[in-house]
């Protein structure tokens, strides 16, 4: 019998010795996801710099757009906006427009990608970042709410990067801020949903993905050092793991020194 609370637990002292945190796995494996050429809309923190690592080293062709109206932001090292509607995000930016004309790109179609995180995420990709709990006038824990990630999930294919624990990954969210496939099946289509849905959720643990037919999520790459024991350990739900499934390339030290000339103070990779 497996000891789960052993499988589960986190060990600094390895990520240590393989030269890198949870953190800039997280980052690092979030980057390769994304693909030159597309137009992606990036949240703060890991999705951007994730973004923006993968612009420097693969994706010269990717455009990042900021809620806030920034299109093409050139992003400083060393100097990452804490907000996508901080002034320092439009030094040298392809355009500034408004927040509108921004949401309007997205539901002409002319956005790729949806890139954010969330507190809580279900089997089906729902994601929640409005509060925890069974009453929402009441709630344990309020959080920053949706912005506009309820229309980002709706209307374009969406990457989520987020640390891999048994209280995010649960069976279902308290409450949907952000829609993925609802119910699995065609429930997001029969719900005025046509268009988008979960692409990739990315882990500091590993790579999911969606069954095309039941829309539950499932591991399509675990990454180095971690079993299918520990992934379903830090798993609210039934996680599927293939029994051929691969194991993901550790990140480079070219990776790792961009990302770190990127956010020397640590500040979303500590």
């Amino acid at each position: 019998m497996t000891n789960t609370s052993a499988v589960a637990t986190r060990d600094e002292s390895v990520q240590a010795a393989k030269g890198y945190t949870e953190a800039e796995m997280l980052t690092v494996m979030s980057s390769r996801v994304l693909e030159d050429g597309k137009v992606v809309f990036a949240g703060v923190g890991i999705p951007l710099l994730a973004a923006t690592l993968a612009q420097m080293r693969r994706c010269p062709g990717l455009t990042i757009l900021f809620e806030g109206g920034v299109i093409g932001p050139f992003i400083e090292p060393g100097k990452l906006p804490p907000s996508t509607n901080e002034q320092r995000c439009t030094k040298r930016a392809n355009m500034v427009v408004s927040s509108t004309d921004v949401l309007l790109l997205l539901q002409r179609g002319h956005v790729d990608i949806g890139f954010m995180s969330g507190a809580q995420i279900d089997k089906y990709g729902n994601l929640n970042s409005s509060f925890l709990g069974d009453d929402p006038a009441n709630p344990k824990v309020r959080l920053p709410g949706t912005g506009g990630g309820n229309d980002i999930s709706s209307l374009t294919n969406m990457i989520v990067a987020m640390k891999h624990e048994k209280r995010r990954f649960v069976e279902k969210v308290d409450f949907i801020t952000s829609p993925g496939f609802l119910d699995g099946g065609t429930s997001r289509a029969a719900a005025g949903l046509p268009a988008g849905g979960m692409f990739r959720v990315v882990t500091d643990m590993g790579l999911l993905g969606f069954d095309e037919e039941t829309r539950a999520m499932t591991v399509l790459a675990l990454h180095p050092g971690v079993s299918a024991a520990a992934i379903q350990a830090n798993t609210g739900f039934e996680l599927p793991v293939p029994a051929d499934v691969p194991t993901t390339e550790a990140p480079t030290p070219s990776e790792l020194a961009i990302l770190r000339e990127l956010d020397p103070q640590r500040l979303y990779t500590a």
